[in-house]
């Protein structure tokens, strides 16, 4: 069987070449845009489009909300690596292939990895159409991306999730936030399997846990890219309201979607003006 290493450089060097990327060239920064959070790549000045379907060895989206291609360009004046659509435990695939895309994005030189998803708010303070911004999280997913053999060359076999989340880009999301008159909070993030949604009495039980909002995806890329030192940014646009339970209301996928697309702007900003600034 081959080695998820082999993979991954096999994959980098598909994107170097499609994409003509040198030394000079490299992406700084890895963007991973979540469910209705697209909105992102009108402001990436595109230089290349290679769809998930021609990368050897990639993952291919499954679901209607994500694109499914990988975008190279310049964002805020920086280069960066974006994924227009992800990929999630519930669609089938192992925690190894939902993390390959980061693998691979740090092998093409990213420095710091920007994650954003949709997610339901587990908090009274958190409501509908806010955005919260991961100081840490709590992962109830059934597989760890570093289950199976271990294969240093991404890192520790029993790498410390301690700091997984860079706290200075936090506050400096914070007070992005303040300045530009967003509603923007700090908390934690549970990440469940789904694609279910949580039941009122879920909910409950997520929020006395110490969840702020819950959602299906970003733990385990967050948790690659720690293994591979890499600091991560994540931000949750919270499209429905799972706490109290009095506040509970049926919601569609096409209700999270409409939700994050009228937050998109919001957090397009502060990702934005985070890029421009990162070192």
């Amino acid at each position: 069987m081959q080695r998820v290493i082999d993979s991954v450089r096999e994959a980098e060097q598909f994107i170097r070449t499609k994409a003509g990327i040198t030394a000079d060239t490299e992406p700084e920064f890895g963007i991973i845009l979540g469910t209705g959070l697209g909105g992102l790549v009108g402001e990436i000045e595109i230089e290349a489009e290679i769809p998930y379907e021609i990368i050897p060895h990639f993952p291919v989206s499954t679901v209607e909300s994500h694109k499914g291609r990988l975008l190279l360009g310049r964002l805020s004046g920086r280069r960066v690596v974006a994924m227009q659509g992800r990929f999630h435990y519930y669609e089938g695939y192992s925690a190894r292939d939902v993390v390959f895309p980061v693998r691979v994005m740090k092998f093409l030189g990213i420095r710091r990895l920007f994650v954003s998803n949709a997610a339901g708010s587990l908090s009274e303070t958190i409501g509908k159409g806010d955005l919260m911004v991961l100081r840490d999280h709590i992962n109830l997913l059934p597989e760890s991306p570093f289950r199976g053999a271990h294969e240093p060359e991404f890192g520790p076999r029993f790498p410390d999730p301690l700091g997984t989340y860079d706290l200075t880009m936090v506050a400096r999301a914070l007070e992005i936030a303040g300045e530009k008159g967003i509603r923007c909070f700090a908390g934690v993030y549970v990440s469940v399997a789904g694609p279910q949604l949580e039941t009122a009495s879920e909910y409950q039980y997520l929020h006395r846990i110490g969840g702020d909002a819950v959602g299906m995806s970003t733990v385990p890329e967050a948790l690659a890219a720690k293994q591979m030192n890499i600091p991560v940014f994540a931000i949750s646009v919270i499209t429905d309201n799972g706490y109290p339970p009095s506040v509970v209301e049926a919601t569609s996928l096409e209700d999270v979607i409409r939700v994050a697309s009228q937050a998109e702007p919001r957090m397009t900003a502060i990702l934005c003006a985070l890029v421009a600034e990162a070192e």
